[in-house]
């Protein structure tokens, strides 16, 4: 989210095998696991005894059932996530959507706050540009904390208590009589708003069935990357104003409290392990039969296997993997003009162009919304085809599978960016600029989701460490874009930045 994904995503930290975007439950052939820059198996010198636990969450149909083991009482157990009504799943997506919308928002409408406050606090520009890039720098940390908490505790927990925590920092930013007041809380707001992609993608997972989770994950990926988008339309418009910039971080505030409310208030814990260690420990109580247990209690997960998880695995398949390093830099990359473009637009259409307001100014930045869109009905359609077409011939499907959709995203980038380039001048209409967008959207989102999407193909059981070291990488890198994007666009012009 922020990925997330995320994915996304944010992040964008996925449980093993989930996948964002259009899916539709068809099974994957694993054939790119032999490729690593030491030769061997990809998972070489990385397999560990945490993979063993993980694959035990599934139940042992090979032994004799365990009568004092607690599990879902038949397919139809209406305690069971994926048998929700879909009235009640359709609630929960858009909602846990709407807390995704709003971390993504946030990290981006400071930005257009960036030269007021400057001013303000008598610091430079690039100072004050840090505002944007920590709340990227949080989100690349923040999944650190929260991904092995949600498989602890569940999704609720570290999802509300970040979430709750990303709201009431808004406070001090509002109220700041300093540089560094905001800085230091943006920076919160980065760490505490990682909850939302270290755990909504997984809460996708564990309602929808591989079937219809596909027009799920669109929702939340839309809601992903539309969200960064709003975030410098409406700040603009914001801060000029008679609010002022300050109220860019009260706004994020108030509708952040609201969907806290209603969110702890009506929704209920979706992760399946968690659901049933809370039932045995309910049933332990009241049949006094303390041998009941779930899968959960057996095998929970140690600090160690999580931090192998987490920390120590991830690193090493970035290094020994080809395939997760080429594909990390190619998303972090793309995923960091997203936010480059957030300051490359206003000051094109302001400075190159004439325009006087600045949230005018900002608005052909919804070309890059109605890309994303059209980038999302790319996936589907290639899913709903080329897809189902190899499943009817091979009977299954691989990762490269995914590829001809990144192809198309890799095309449509470059043309988006040649085009905004060289339609930036005041004597070519601003309409034909402003249509850039639609390529550039449609090709970040494409590259962002298929190739997440391909990395969990590729390493199934090991996806978790994969997607959290593309996630750090990713972030660490669209923090960094803010930072050379005024001076690019500034010292050069938004021909060059753009090329």
């Amino acid at each position: 989210m922020a990925t997330s994904l995320q994915p996304l995503l944010s992040n964008d930290t996925i449980t093993e095998q989930e996948t964002f975007g259009p899916n539709h439950g068809i099974e994957i052939k694993n054939t790119s696991r032999g490729f690593s820059w030491e030769g061997g198996q990809a998972d070489a010198g990385i397999e560990t005894d945490a993979q063993i636990r993980e694959a035990r969450y599934q139940p042992d149909t090979s032994t004799a059932k365990d009568p004092n083991l607690v599990q879902w009482e038949g397919p139809s157990d209406p305690g069971n996530p994926m048998n929700w009504s879909l009235a009640r799943k359709w609630y929960i997506t858009i909602a846990i959507s709407c807390v995704a919308f709003l971390a993504m928002f946030s990290s981006s409408v400071f930005a257009p706050a960036t030269g007021y406050t400057a001013e303000e606090y008598h610091v430079s520009e690039l100072v004050m540009t840090l505002g944007t890039s920590l709340v990227l720098l949080g989100f690349a940390f923040g999944p650190l904390i929260w991904a092995p908490l949600s498989e602890v505790y569940g999704r609720m927990t570290p999802l509300w208590v970040g979430f709750v925590g990303f709201t009431i920092f808004q406070i001090p930013v509002a109220t700041a009589h300093n540089a560094e007041t905001i800085l230091i809380f943006r920076f919160l707001i980065g760490i505490f708003g990682a909850s939302t992609g270290a755990t909504i993608a997984g809460i996708i997972f564990d309602i929808w069935d591989p079937v219809t989770r596909g027009v799920g994950g669109a929702v939340f990926a839309v809601a992903t990357f539309v969200g960064p988008v709003a975030g410098p339309i409406l700040g603009s418009f914001i801060v000029e104003s008679k609010l002022g910039w300050r109220w860019t971080a009260w706004l994020t505030f108030i509708f952040s409290g609201v969907c806290a409310i209603i969110g702890i208030t009506t929704i209920r814990e979706t992760y399946a392990p968690v659901i049933l260690q809370r039932r045995a420990a309910q049933l332990r109580k009241s049949t006094r039969n303390w041998a009941l247990h779930s899968e959960l209690d057996e095998h929970m997960p140690t600090w160690v296997d999580l931090f192998t998880k987490y920390f120590s695995r991830p690193p090493q398949m970035l290094i020994k993997e080809p395939i997760l390093l080429f594909m990390t830099i190619y998303i972090a990359v793309t995923y960091g003009m997203l936010y480059l473009f957030f300051f490359a637009y206003p000051i094109s259409f302001l400075r190159d162009r004439g325009w006087k307001n600045a949230g005018v100014a900002s608005l052909p930045l919804l070309g890059l919304s109605i890309g994303i869109i059209v980038g999302l009905g790319i996936i589907a359609y290639g899913t709903k085809t080329h897809f189902a077409r190899k499943l009817k011939e091979r009977g299954s499907v691989s990762p490269e599978d995914r590829l001809p959709e990144v192809i198309i995203g890799a095309v449509c980038l470059p043309i988006g960016l040649f085009w905004f380039s060289w339609t930036s001048s005041p004597e070519i209409s601003w309409v034909a600029q402003a249509l850039a967008g639609i390529p550039i959207g449609a090709g970040i989102i494409i590259i962002f989701l298929q190739g997440i999407n391909y990395l969990i193909d590729v390493y199934m059981i090991l996806s978790n460490s994969a997607i959290a070291v593309n996630t750090f990488v990713r972030c660490i890198t669209a923090a960094a874009f803010p930072l050379f994007a005024l001076s690019l666009i500034w010292g050069r012009t938004c021909k060059i930045e753009a090329a």
